[in-house]
């Protein structure tokens, strides 16, 4: 079956950050984004737990193209709607150097239940991702083509890798905003299920013993969405740049539907178990694109790059269907010209100054986009 005979549906949700442009600190802006973007954004535009944080997220797309309209049209009008408080938009894992208890914690049921629940380590939990949505036509395929994805999701990372910062010190790794969302329960890749029924009777089970009391509250970097026929990808940081937010929504995609039509075919992909999955999320957390990777089945190590060029091959045929070819071009890109976090890096490395290394990921968050003057009524800045 090619993936032309069922459409993979695309659907991206990033949060980013909301900056003083001269202090280059988060600033706590949400409520007023929130009120001015009703008529524009409408409910595309989301609050999340801090309200330095903000989050867009796409309707349903067909196509990466279709995909990356909307992705420059909602980051023009949110970083619009930004400068009329004076204020920039920012895209990373984390912020360089800003201090999670300086944050104020949005106002909501949803936010204060979980603060409530998770104490510290909800307030502490002050980063930005991309989620990736992929349509899958029935959620018993899925919960196989999710066990046989998780083998992927250390090298997508890797690819993702734009948080090396955290409270003003380089932490060493290129991918720091998973180890901090690790404290939370329920993260991480999760373990495979034998089937629909034993995700759903796994749901029952924490839901009736109140460890949760809805699905969202399971976080893992791949999921069953509760709620949409979709697989939501969760493992990637937030990506400065649109080219590399599109680029890596399309390898997903791409990976989608490669272990779908194999799942067709009555073939299907090894699947290895967490505590295998673990070494190489870890790996690429700390190293990125620049360490090894364990290749399983040759029971060896591999450079990384070594392994996502394999993958680009292992994808190829489904890339062309889904005509994504200049995203893939544009993961090469990655693979010759390094991360977010290796430029935030270098940005660091050359300057010494944190605030220089926000202004970088400002101007790619930036790039591409078409934002208006702000209007002459614009409120001042708080």
């Amino acid at each position: 079956m090619s993936a032309k005979e069922h459409v993979f549906t695309l659907g991206i949700e990033e949060e980013f950050q909301i900056i003083d442009p001269v202090t280059r600190e988060l600033r706590s802006h949400i409520q007023q984004i929130l009120e001015d973007g009703k008529m524009v954004l409408q409910e595309r535009v989301k609050p999340e737990m801090h309200q330095s944080m903000v989050e867009l997220g796409t309707d349903v797309c067909h196509s990466a193209d279709e995909a990356r309209e909307q992705v420059i049209r909602m980051r023009s009008e949110l970083a619009a709607l930004a400068a009329r408080g004076g204020l920039k938009i920012a895209s990373a894992g984390t912020h360089p150097f800003s201090h999670w208890i300086d944050q104020r914690i949005t106002e909501g049921e949803r936010y204060q239940s979980i603060v409530n629940d998770l104490q510290q380590v909800a307030r502490a939990n002050l980063i930005f991702g991309l989620h990736v949505h992929i349509g899958i036509p029935d959620r018993e395929s899925a919960i196989h083509v999710m066990n046989q994805a998780r083998y992927f999701l250390p090298h997508i990372f890797a690819l993702s890798a734009n948080s090396p910062f955290w409270l003003g010190r380089n932490t060493g790794f290129k991918g720091y905003r998973l180890k901090v969302f690790e404290r939370f329960p329920r993260t991480g890749i999760p373990d495979a299920f034998e089937g629909l029924s034993e995700y759903e009777d796994y749901l029952k089970l924490l839901v009736g013993t109140n460890c949760v009391d809805n699905a969202k509250k399971i976080w893992w970097d791949i999921r069953l969405h509760p709620f949409f026929d979709t697989l939501e990808i969760r493992v990637c940081d937030a990506q400065s740049r649109v080219d590399d937010t599109i680029a890596l929504a399309a390898v997903v995609q791409a990976v989608i539907a490669k272990l779908y039509k194999l799942q067709r075919q009555n073939l299907s992909f090894r699947i290895y178990r967490r505590r295998l999955l673990d070494e190489n999320r870890w790996r690429a957390s700390r190293y990125g694109l620049d360490g090894k990777l364990v290749d399983f089945g040759k029971q060896t190590e591999v450079e990384e790059r070594s392994l996502i060029y394999e993958l680009l091959e292992f994808i190829a045929p489904e890339a062309r269907e889904l005509g994504i070819s200049r995203e893939m071009n544009h993961i090469e890109t990655i693979l010759r010209e390094g991360t977010g976090a290796d430029r935030q890096i270098e940005t660091w490395n050359r300057t010494s100054d944190m605030r220089e290394v926000v202004d970088g990921i400002v101007r790619e968050t930036y790039q591409g986009l078409t934002v208006p003057e702000p209007s002459t009524t614009s409120s001042s800045p708080a």
